[in-house]
C-alpha cells in the first residue's frame, strides 16, 4: 500500500515511517522540519520505497501535488506545544485545524477516502469521570491545543458523511520512547543534566498522568486501520494505569543514579490548561486485541536510556 505520512520527521511519525516501509509499503513523507528532524530519518531514507517532500501543510499547491497516488493518509504533523499554547493562539488554530483542512481537501482532490488522525486525550479536559471513555461528554475545553484538535476531529468527521471518507481518530495520552523530543520526562532529563544538583517541578508533583510507549502506540494504529470497518472510528491509546509527577521523577532520578534537591512551584497543575488527572478507558482498542508490551515505568526508563544514548537530542533542543 501506498501510505501518506504528514510529520514524518517527527518523534511519532519516523518511527510509524519505520515500521511501514519494513512491512513493505511505499511511504510518501512530507514535514516542513519545524520541530522534526532529518536525523530521524536515517533510515527511511536507504529506502527506495520512501519518498521525502519538504513543505508546510499550509501550501495547499504542494500539499495536493504530494498525495498523488497516495492509498491512505495518517495525518501526525501538529504543534504539540500544550503548555505555550497562550503565547502564540494562532499557531493551535493555523497547525492543527487549518492543516487538518487542507489534509482533508488534498484528500478529496485526489481521491484518497482513508486517514488516520492523531488526537489528543486533551480534549478531554477536566473530564466528568475517569477512565475516561471515548463516549465521555466533553466538557469546556480548557487549552487551545485541546481545543484546536476537537475542531480538526469534528472536520474528520464531517468530510467522512459529505464525502465518503473512512477515518481513525486516535485520542492519545502522551507517547514516550525512542525519539521523543518534547514533555517533562525530556525537560527533567535535560534540567538534571544542566544541574544535577536540584531539579525545578512545575506544579505540587501530585498531577496524575498516563504515558504510553510509542511502539504500542504503533502497534495500536496499524491493527485499528486493519479491523475496525466504521465510517468513523475513534480510539483512546493509553495504558491502564496512571502515574504521578513525582512517581515519574522518581524513576528518571534512580535511572541515572542522581537524588537532586525538588524545588516545586506550587499548584494543582503546571501551567494553564494542564490536565490535574488524564486517565483514559482503552477498552474499545483492547477489544481488537491490542496490549500494550511496557508499564509506564518501563516506558520512562527506556525514554531516559535513549536520551543518554542520543545527547545530541538534548542539545539541538
Amino acid at each position: 500500500m501506498r501510505f501518506f505520512v504528514s510529520g514524518c520527521a517527527g518523534f511519532v511519525g519516523s518511527n510509524l515511517t519505520d515500521r511501514l516501509l519494513a512491512d513493505g509499503h511505499e511511504v510518501v513523507g512530507y514535514d516542513n522540519f519545524s520541530t522534526g528532524r532529518a536525523s530521524f530519518l536515517c533510515n527511511a531514507s536507504q529506502s527506495d520505497r520512501f519518498a521525502l517532500v519538504t513543505g508546510d501543510l499550509l501550501d495547499t499547491e504542494r500539499l495536493t501535488k504530494s498525495m498523488v497516488g497516495a492509498e491512505f493518509v495518517f495525518h501526525l504533523a501538529a504543534n504539540a506545544d500544550v503548555r505555550f499554547g497562550t503565547d502564540h493562539p494562532r499557531k493551535d488554530l493555523e497547525q492543527n485545524t487549518i492543516a487538518t483542512m487542507n489534509v482533508l481537501e488534498g484528500m478529496r482532490a485526489n481521491r484518497v477516502s482513508r486517514i488516520a488522525f492523531s488526537s489528543t486525550g486533551s480534549i478531554y479536559a477536566e473530564a466528568p469521570s475517569f477512565p475516561t471513555p471515548e463516549c465521555s461528554p466533553l466538557p469546556v475545553q480548557t487549552s487551545l491545543y485541546g481545543a484546536s484538535k476537537l475542531a480538526a476531529e469534528c472536520f474528520i468527521e464531517a468530510f467522512c458523511e459529505g464525502f465518503g471518507m473512512q477515518s481513525f481518530i486516535f485520542r492519545f495520552v502522551s507517547i514516550l520512547g525512542e525519539r521523543y523530543t518534547h514533555g517533562h520526562v525530556f525537560d527533567f532529563y535535560r534540567q538534571l543534566r544542566t544541574h544535577p544538583e536540584y531539579l525545578q517541578v512545575l506544579g505540587n508533583g501530585l498531577q496524575r498522568k498516563s504515558y504510553l510507549y510509542v511502539q504500542d502506540c504503533i502497534d495500536a494504529m496499524l491493527l485499528a486501520i486493519e479491523s475496525a470497518p466504521g465510517k468513523v472510528n475513534i480510539y483512546n491509546l493509553g495504558t491502564d494505569e496512571y502515574c504521578n509527577v513525582n512517581d515519574s521523577i522518581s524513576w528518571i532520578c534512580g535511572r541515572l543514579g542522581l537524588t537532586p534537591e525538588l524545588r516545586y512551584a506550587g499548584g494543582d497543575r503546571g501551567w494553564i490548561g494542564d490536565n490535574p488527572f488524564i486517565f483514559l478507558d482503552c477498552g474499545s482498542i483492547r477489544s481488537l486485541g491490542w496490549r500494550p508490551r511496557l508499564s509506564i515505568r518501563e516506558a520512562v526508563t527506556r525514554t531516559v536510556d535513549f536520551l543518554s544514548q542520543n545527547p545530541a537530542i538534548t542539545e539541538q533542543a
